[in-house]
């Protein structure tokens, strides 16, 4: 199968979900018969068709109906670049409308937007953690994941750019385990395991990693190698499930990730930031420094955990789930190179905590109506202590004196609420309506809104090859409570760590309008192509940026946005062969900055807020072409041997930087940097052991062109260093699966 398969007009089943009915979607192999009791007649399901069953019954609950859904399942992310050891946004990347950006800066944006993406684990929210260089979620515990974007159902909420939608791999579906050891250049050592299996009606999956590389964050220079990068880190993900009858099961999912990150240098840096009246370094700081031999380090580690009860009956399915997140960043400064260069070491720990539940259900009446409903709370509490080291200035700017340090700790606690209602209506035969809404409440110390937001969407089943859909959404997505700065300001007044503003309205809630239409057509047995475009219209459009000396993202509003675009996509599959191409045009603008006004610096004529007040600019992580291509092919050379190559790529027009007018004056975020490209190849070879045991070996060359290409420059709104893509690397692994 390709690699990503357009689902967006896919109407799910319209079944009575009986406990005798056999359903087995998405389950490796065929259900066993039902196996009957001769002392007592009674039918008792295989464990497996039970398993298939609930499987069904909970996409019947929270469907996707009416938005534009990509699917990627574990052997298709084996055909891209590094397989299941890539990123988890290198996958994502592949589909369309997804913008590569650095770590820092959030690894990826879908539909030029920043970060707003909702991530779920078999259908249940997973609560936000504080997003670091590192990346939670791996890969190898996928077994499917969507990307829904468009017009969402009402089931849907607060974070609205897109829904990953994530179903893990389980013990019902395995019999056995895996253990791998993949390396290669920078210095990469990644050993991992993983294991599944089933016991009466326990099943069980667990996998655990350890990463260790010396390119631990994008490399802020062109060359090869990165200065003070290197990265440990460690996962463990477990998803345990039990069935408590032909009908129910309890389900519990936890996760636990710890990485440290050391930040990458570059060399040549100018300091000291400033020198006293009578020329002299500052007092406690060196003649010099170099810049390469700057010390600042991250560390990041996060952990959650879910226990869900789904129940099946008759008609009625519905799903209860609790949970709970712990995720913390913690940056510590070089204490005299920051200092030197920065004229501040700001050592910042944030920490939060969240906890909450969610209840989903449907119901279906009849024959051409389901009704589904649901609702879900969330409490957060986020901590920021922080101690930045500064120097006190007089009247012109000048150090004076040693520098203090000043200690500035909050703590922001923010509630989220959400209900919804909605009902999937089949007009006519080929013609349905999913139409609801959904009333969301979201309340802080700083800012109480709330809203009611209708949605609604139109799929047309016009032939049997052609399918349409269009649908419009109203959205109320509020700021990320770990990202909204709660900073004294007047601590910081006349030092080096000043703003040059005081201003700090609070960041609000964005309100938007979103229209979506698209089409898929199945040109010939194996060949789709597909074309969606959007519209959205925002008071309060949400932002983050990188301000300052650490590397956490901080949150404010432009009081105008405006994000539009159109993407296409094909695909086909025949026999071993299996090519694709996305294409994604966009455009994202925003105009004046309403919140958080402190984080841009001094406001005046000649100014960045100045310029952003009278004009449209365009959104810093906003890319006009993104595209992603590729290719697969297995040959079979015996019943015990096979080889699968693959060729893969991405594109990129740039991502945008500032530039200046004829007068010398900067315009934010008014230009690009170059677009680039980055083609990658690899070759898996499998031998069949006998049973379940399979020895793999693959190669895998990334950027096999080396091309140098740069994500960042290190100017735009919110940008505070360059980055350039990874280079020309060979990675290979042995696997061994039993």
């Amino acid at each position: 199968m390709n690699p990503f398969q357009l689902k967006s007009v896919r109407r799910p089943l319209s079944v009575s979900l009986r406990p005798v009915i056999p359903l087995v979607l998405g389950l490796r192999g065929m259900a066993q018969p039902a196996v009957t009791d001769g002392a007592t007649n009674i039918v008792t399901l295989d464990k497996t068709t039970v398993v298939g069953h609930l499987d069904e019954a909970r996409e019947q609950i929270v469907s996707s109906l009416g938005a534009t859904s990509y699917l990627i399942t574990s052997d298709q992310i084996a055909d891209l670049a590094q397989g299941a050891n890539a990123p988890f946004n290198q996958v994502l990347l592949r589909a369309p409308g997804v913008a590569q950006d650095s770590a820092a800066n959030g690894g990826l944006h879908v539909r030029g937007e920043h970060g707003n993406l909702q991530y779920r684990i078999n259908d249940v929210l997973l609560p936000e953690g504080i997003s670091g260089f590192g990346q939670e979620l791996d890969t190898r515990f996928v077994d499917s994941v969507q990307l829904i974007t468009g017009s969402l159902p009402a089931q849907y909420g607060f974070r609205t750019a897109g829904v990953v939608d994530i179903h893990t791999k389980s013990g019902a579906s395995l019999t056995g385990g895996e253990v791998q050891l993949y390396s290669g250049s920078y210095n990469t050592v990644r050993p991992s395991v993983e294991y599944g299996g089933s016991s009466g009606k326990l099943s069980g999956y667990v996998t655990g990693s350890y990463n260790h590389n010396d390119l631990g964050i994008e490399n802020p220079t062109s060359s090869s190698t990165a200065i003070h990068d290197v990265t440990e880190q460690f996962k463990l993900f477990t998803h345990v499930s039990y069935l408590l009858d032909d009908t129910s099961r309890l389900s519990f999912i936890g996760s636990a990730s710890s990485s440290d990150f050391q930040v990458p240098n570059t060399p040549g840096q100018s300091g000291p930031f400033a020198r006293t009246s009578t020329g002299e370094v500052p007092v406690g700081l060196p003649a010099t420094f170099d810049s390469t031999a700057l010390d600042e380090n991250q560390r990041e580690q996060n952990g959650y955990a879910v226990v869900a009860y789904q129940k099946s009956v008759e008609d009625l399915n519905f799903q209860l789930s609790a949970f709970g997140r712990r995720s913390t960043v913690h940056f510590t400064p070089d204490p005299i190179g920051d200092l030197y260069f920065n004229g501040a070491a700001s050592d910042v720990n944030r920490k939060l905590t969240g906890g909450g539940f969610q209840a989903d259900g449907s119901w279906q009446l009849g024959d051409n109506h389901t009704l589904r409903f649901g609702g879900s709370v969330l409490d957060d509490s986020v901590s920021s202590d922080s101690t930045v080291t500064v120097y006190d200035l007089d009247s012109i700017g000048n150090p004076i004196g040693a520098p203090r340090g000043i200690v500035d700790d909050h703590t922001l606690h923010a509630l989220f609420g959400g209900a919804y209602l909605q009902d999937e209506w089949k007009l006519l035969p080929k013609l349905t309506l999913n139409y609801g809404a959904r009333f969301d409440v979201y309340s802080s110390h700083f800012d109480t809104e709330s809203q009611l937001s209708p949605r609604i969407n139109l799929i047309y089943e016009a032939t049997a090859t052609t399918k349409i859909h269009a649908g419009y959404a109203r959205y109320f997505t509020p700021p990320p409570p770990e990202f909204v700065s709660d900073s004294t300001l007047a601590k910081f007044e006349n030092t080096s760590n000043s703003t040059g503003s005081s201003q700090n309205d609070p960041v609000k809630a964005e309100r938007s309008h979103y229209l979506d239409i698209g089409l898929t057509q199945t040109l010939m047995p194996g060949l789709q192509v597909g074309v969606d475009g959007y519209y959205k219209t925002a008071r309060n459009q949400l932002d983050d940026g990188l301000f300052g000396q650490t590397l956490i993202l901080s949150a404010f509003n432009y009081e105008k946005g405006e994000v539009y675009g159109v993407e296409f996509t094909g695909s086909y599959a025949h026999g071993g062969f299996s090519p694709y191409a996305n294409i994604g045009y966009s455009v994202g603008k925003g105009k004046n900055w309403n919140s958080a006004q402190f984080l841009f610096g001094p406001d005046g004529p000649g100014t960045d807020r100045d310029y952003v007040r009278n004009h449209w600019v365009a959104l810093d992580h906003d890319q006009t072409v993104s595209g992603s291509f590729g290719m697969a092919y297995t040959w079979t050379e015996s019943t015990r041997s096979s080889t699968r190559t693959y060729l893969d790529a991405v594109y990129g027009s740039g991502l945008h930087t500032d530039s200046t007018d004829s007068f010398g004056n900067t315009i934010p975020n008014g230009s690009t940097v170059p677009a680039y490209y980055s083609v990658n190849l690899g070759v898996v070879q499998s031998f069949k052991l006998g049973g379940r045991r399979v020895l793999r070996a693959r190669l895998d060359i990334v950027n096999l062109t080396d091309h140098i290409y740069q994500l960042r420059d290190g100017s735009g709104v919110g940008v505070n260093a360059a980055q350039y893509g990874m280079r020309r690397g060979f990675f290979g692994s042995l696997s061994y699966a039993f």
